[in-house]
């Protein structure tokens, strides 16, 4: 039996400096209900797979080893005492993938790789361990900021569509699955019809998994992708080989030039996830204003810390194209929602959270589940990053103030995209002094808001 929490007091815990350690049925009670949803949206998290096969030449079964490391260290989030979903740092993977193709295959892109991860885990901690974090993103323009959401968004759609790419593979699939993951959890329509029937609602919390699910059956039908081959039993991924051939023991450390190199990827990705955490924030609090039983204590340090260590180490014992985020946006919404409903549906935040991590982590062994995605997961991963687009370019869009702003990220977006990070960053700094050096506020002309129009 898990210990009980006084009513409005913080869910029991062992005190460990900066983190508060919570064990599974003892400090929360699990919750079966958000396990169980975590073990059908394993399916997604396998996306990472076809990344790792295309832009670092893995076989199969190391790629799935990659995935079940990543998959364990996502249940220290709430064992260390932060109370969300984490997930993948995923507008930030087409920086990566276009940082990482400028080094030939083989053990210079593993190593450029190791470098990017390890350089972003120890800016985390050292952020963390300062609580410098909010401070540096405040310092970066609003047009920057941007330009490198919107770029990430471009980057996107790039790599989906440029020659050779996906898109060719499976043309008819990706139309067809892309086109209800857009309607699913964009179109207004099924906005307006989805709170009147309870089985739409629970399609539309399932995030992009129904498109997993099409896809399932149309990329067969349609005779571009095999049927798939169900085989019993549990995966075995192959963790001896990756560590002897797909880390620095197997490739060589990294030199010192490709640490100094990966800095303008990894400033980058560092403003895209420190977006993550004001949305974890924001959702919790939402959450707390209806469940005043439990005080929810998110602490961004703690975050960084954990996100921080979880990069350093598998950029040491298993490095990942997908890096190691904070939050996994959709599915926090979900176990947010239902710990709404009261104790009865979900006793405490952390027990929501963890038990779907478990969920995720167990579906990851299961080998009837790894083997009916399989065949799909090149569509699966094409889904993704166009719905990550579209996302990444509004939510850039709404970062910008002025229309100089929405300027400069246009085109630092697009050349951010194009020739990658540091040529991205360069661009943004120069047009930003150039366009607005000297500004003063009646000359701007407001893209939202109650400034809109020219002062």
């Amino acid at each position: 039996m898990a210990m009980k929490r006084e009513l409005g007091k913080e869910q029991p815990y062992i005190p460990a400096g900066p983190f508060k350690i919570r064990i599974p049925f003892i400090h929360y009670k699990f919750e079966w209900a958000d396990y169980i949803q975590g073990l059908l949206m394993c399916a997604v998290c396998l996306g990472a797979v076809p990344m790792l096969q295309e832009y670092l030449g893995m076989p199969f079964e190391v790629a799935m080893a990659i995935v079940v490391l990543n998959g364990l260290f996502y249940c220290a989030h709430v064992f260390l005492g932060d109370p969300v979903v984490p997930g993948w740092v995923t507008p930030a993977i087409p920086l990566l993938m276009l940082h990482i193709s400028q080094y030939e295959m083989g053990p210079e892109r593993m190593q450029a790789l190791i470098a990017f991860e390890m350089s972003l885990g120890i800016l985390a901690i050292i952020l963390g361990v300062t609580g410098l974090g909010k401070k540096i993103v405040s310092i970066v323009p609003n047009a920057m900021q941007s330009g490198i959401i919107m770029g990430a968004g471009f980057a996107a759609v790039i790599l989906i569509f440029k020659k050779g790419a996906k898109f060719d593979s499976f043309p008819l699939s990706i139309i067809i699955c892309v086109g209800l993951g857009f309607y699913l959890l964009f179109s207004n329509h099924f906005k307006s019809i989805r709170e009147n029937h309870s089985i739409l609602k629970v399609i539309a919390n399932l995030g992009i998994l129904p498109v997993v699910a099409l896809a399932i059956i149309v990329g067969p039908m349609l005779g571009e992708t095999p049927w798939p081959q169900i085989e019993w039993g549990i995966t075995k991924p192959a963790f001896a080989t990756m560590w002897r051939e797909w880390t620095f023991f197997g490739v060589g450390f990294p030199p010192v030039s490709l640490f100094i190199e990966s800095l303008p990827t990894v400033i980058s990705a560092y403003i895209v996830l420190f977006g993550d955490m004001i949305q974890s924030q924001a959702l919790l609090e939402d959450a707390g204003k209806v469940r005043t039983d439990e005080h929810i204590d998110y602490n961004p340090n703690r975050s960084h810390l954990v996100f921080g260590l979880r990069n350093f180490i598998m950029s040491i014992i298993g490095p990942d194209l997908t890096m190691c985020g904070p939050l996994w946006a959709a599915m926090q919404v979900v176990i947010c929602e239902r710990y709404k409903h009261g104790r009865k549906a979900m006793d405490s935040i952390h027990g929501g959270a963890g038990s779907f991590r478990f969920g995720t982590f167990t579906g990851y062994l299961i080998l009837p589940i790894v083997t009916l995605c399989k065949p799909i997961l090149g569509i699966a991963l094409a889904s993704t990053m166009l719905i990550q687009g579209y996302v990444s370019v509004r939510v850039g869009v709404m970062k910008a103030r002025t229309f100089n702003d929405l300027g400069i990220a246009g085109v630092m977006g697009a050349v951010l995209c194009t020739r990658g990070a540091a040529w991205g960053l360069a661009a943004g700094i120069v047009l930003c002094l150039l366009v607005n050096l000297g500004n003063k506020p009646e000359y701007d002309v407001y893209v939202f808001g109650e400034e809109e129009e020219a002062a």
